[in-house]
């Protein structure tokens, strides 16, 4: 397998290292894609992590913009990592989890841009900087949303006493003033949770989360339920993309009302595999309620790409299997009333029965 090779349908950079997609959003005519980026080296931690950025209008092509976040501040220094972005009167935010090299504490940032592409950072930065008791050290990934008149902000924490992933909530009037509300989402036996999103989602809304539970594999948790007065009452919960390579999805509202799915392919355990980098971000996908569960599908704009067969995942009489160079395949077993492909390279990403079940694997 030639792990060099360029890839036709999933965004990555010319060069550096790439991780968690960042600030999905729709402003002044693109779908903005930004994303954790070591500009300079092909694996991490040999520089402080920035925001890369690209856009798009059809997820099909892709613009490599300049770097739209630096850690060129003190309380950023150690890093601008994971977050979202919103738009509020015709100005672009990013919300972004900052972290100091001294302490160590991880910290709320803004900055802003009117263009999309040039970016200020707020200079009463950070806009939270602790975490409260409900949550823990690890204190990150902000996300943020407007909801009937008030914005909120969701931290993904976990909380070492009772063993918890927790998503903690925090409420504004402006975006940059924000008040501590409470726990808004639990999972135990876990050591924390990362990349949350929360959004309207029909008559509903729906919140996600990668939940990193004690000596168990990660799993991406999507959540659909009512929120009212600051509330979230879950209704349906479900783990979807249960391919091995895949972690910290991000979903967001786009302009057609479409909840879309963006991840992070391949994961940690691929730093320094290839002599470069061969992370890239999924392809886009929609996240749907249908029937009290949860589909998974690439959206529309891909559709032509997408097949129901390829040399790599191999039909058997109780399902299939994707195979894989030097490392274990991944199975699926079950009832195959339909299956798609979508095979770019070194990188394949599979939805049986209309994306009830889905997978992402580098081959």
């Amino acid at each position: 397998m030639d792990y060099l090779q360029k890839l036709k349908h999933h965004f990555k950079p010319r060069r550096g290292w790439i991780n968690d997609p960042n600030g999905l959003i729709y402003f002044k005519g693109y779908y903005h894609i930004f994303y954790q980026h070591a500009p300079n080296y092909e694996i991490p931690w040999q520089e402080p992590m920035h925001w890369g950025h690209a856009r798009t209008k059809d997820f099909l092509s892709f613009e490599e913009l300049p770097i739209a976040l630096c850690p060129d501040c003190d309380y950023d220094e150690n890093g601008c990592w994971s977050g979202t972005a919103i738009v509020k009167d015709d100005v672009l935010y990013l919300f972004y989890a900052s972290v100091r090299t001294k302490e160590k504490i991880q910290t709320v940032s803004v900055a802003y841009s009117t263009d999309g592409i040039n970016f200020e950072k707020y200079s009463g930065n950070p806009v939270i900087d602790s975490y409260p008791a409900d949550g823990g050290s690890d204190f990150r990934d902000p996300a943020v949303c407007f909801i009937d008149g008030k914005y909120y902000l969701v931290m993904a924490t976990g909380h070492v006493e009772s063993k918890k992933a927790r998503l903690l909530l925090y409420e504004s009037d402006d975006l940059l003033n924000w008040k501590y509300s409470g726990i808004m989402s639990e999972w135990d036996g876990c050591m924390y949770a990362e990349c949350p999103s929360l959004c309207a989602a029909g008559d509903k809304y729906l919140l996600a989360a990668s939940v990193c539970p004690h000596g168990a594999k990660h799993y991406f948790s999507i959540k659909y339920g009512s929120f009212v007065d600051g509330k979230y009452v879950e209704e349906i919960s479900a783990e979807v993309d249960k391919g091995p390579d895949q972690y910290a999805g991000q979903v967001f509202l786009d302009d057609k009302g479409r909840n879309i799915l963006i991840s992070w392919a391949s994961g940690w355990r691929y730093k320094g595999f290839a002599e470069k980098n061969i992370g890239c971000l999924s392809v886009p996908k929609e996240v749907k309620l249908i029937d009290g569960k949860v589909y998974l599908y690439p959206v529309e704009e891909t559709w032509h790409l997408l097949r129901e067969e390829d040399e790599s995942v191999v039909r058997t009489e109780k399902g299939f299997y994707i195979e894989r160079q030097g490392r274990e395949p991944v199975v699926y077993e079950g009832e195959i009333n339909d299956i798609k492909i979508l095979r770019d390279g070194y990188l394949v990403e599979v939805f049986v029965n209309g994306g009830l079940e889905n997978f992402t694997a580098i081959l």
